[in-house]
């Protein structure tokens, strides 16, 4: 929805405020709909080097269902031209447990993902949301809800059908492929989202923008939602006085904005559970218990020993056997993460 010239404002602006590391990770969303071989060469001309193409869906119908305005012929030239200008990180959204979705029909959809060959595969339950059209329609009887069991052998077919593809999965909904063949299935070996790892290990993160949120010093925050809103209220500032409201994001204990709506502020106790809850979502990583110890100054079994007993001996979780300080979830565990993730949400601590 961006020009080029907006987006090189922006990225400029980033760079010249704050300073931006060499080789770090710029990606944007895109509707197949919106791209061309020339928007794409612009693109990778800006250092944009990650591309997230919203693909959901390769049948029709299902796509007319979710309201997407994109063919997948659409998304096949997508990667064509995203390739022949040079991006060599490329990653494919999918939804599935879609009312009325057979297991056929969404092995057809993984398997065209499959043929495009990206290297991050993001892959995402249907959720029925209040509010939204699926919502409405399902509240009126006017669509079959998703089985949720289906959903679940859709998932599990996913994880066996990507490991012989030589996907790794590192997060609960996101596979990625290695840098090179016959490295290890850490995380430094292959190209998963490196933003959305600062999320899941629940560290610091600025959002910027209309609608964004962010994590910083122990606040939560969240700017309006309206552009109209989130710009009226930045230009009501001077502009250095605007110009100290950006420093002031990355310097102060508030990182308030004029464009700030709402600011949370997380005690030990929320911290600890959230750190589990995002953390257990990194099915191999998991939550290591030497970083859980450097950030709160107790040991994991200090805290969560009875319901991690309780969850081992349900086959739930496990100490990895590669690293036996971090705790992880089991492939059993990946299907019932709600179930896993209830367990942590009240962290007992000792006076």
């Amino acid at each position: 929805m961006l020009s080029i010239e907006q987006l090189d404002q922006i990225l400029s602006k980033l760079h010249t405020t704050w300073g931006v590391l060499p080789g770090v990770e710029i990606t944007l969303e895109a509707n197949p709909r919106s791209l061309s071989k020339s928007y794409l060469r612009e693109l990778r001309s800006l250092n944009i080097n990650r591309l997230s193409i919203g693909m959901q869906s390769a049948n029709p119908d299902e796509l007319y269902k979710l309201e997407r305005n994109h063919n997948h012929y659409e998304v096949i030239n997508s990667i064509i031209w995203a390739r022949q200008v040079a991006f060599n990180n490329l990653n494919l959204d999918l939804i599935y447990g879609l009312p009325e979705q057979t297991l056929d029909q969404w092995k057809f959809n993984l398997e065209q993902a499959i043929l495009l060959n990206p290297e991050h595969l993001s892959l995402y339950s249907l959720t029925i949301e209040h509010g939204t059209p699926f919502g409405n329609w399902t509240k009126r009887g006017l669509m079959v809800i998703p089985d949720p069991d289906l959903a679940a052998d859709m998932y599990e077919w996913s994880f066996e059908r990507l490991e012989k593809e030589n996907y790794i999965q590192y997060e609960i909904s996101n596979w990625a492929r290695p840098f090179t063949q016959g490295l290890t299935a850490d995380q430094a070996g292959i190209k998963c989202c490196v933003h959305n790892l600062q999320y899941w290990r629940n560290l610091p993160y600025l959002g910027l923008g209309a609608a964004a949120h962010g994590y910083f010093d122990g606040y939560r925050l969240a700017n309006v939602l309206s552009p109209k809103a989130y710009i009226e209220r930045l230009l009501s500032n001077t502009s250095s006085q605007l110009e100290e409201n950006c420093f002031t994001v990355a310097t102060s204990s508030s990182a308030i904005t004029p464009a700030t709506q709402s600011v949370i502020k997380t005690d030990k106790v929320s911290e600890i559970a959230e750190t589990m809850m995002m953390g257990l979502r990194l099915v191999n990583e998991g939550v290591s218990n030497e970083i859980f110890f450097n950030r709160f100054g107790i040991e994991l079994n200090d805290v969560f020993r009875e319901p991690i007993t309780r969850l081992i001996l349900s086959g739930l979780v496990e100490w990895a056997s590669d690293n036996p300080e971090n705790l992880r979830l089991t492939r059993k565990g990946r299907l019932l993460g709600n179930v896993v993730f209830r367990e942590f949400l009240e962290p007992k601590l000792s006076d």
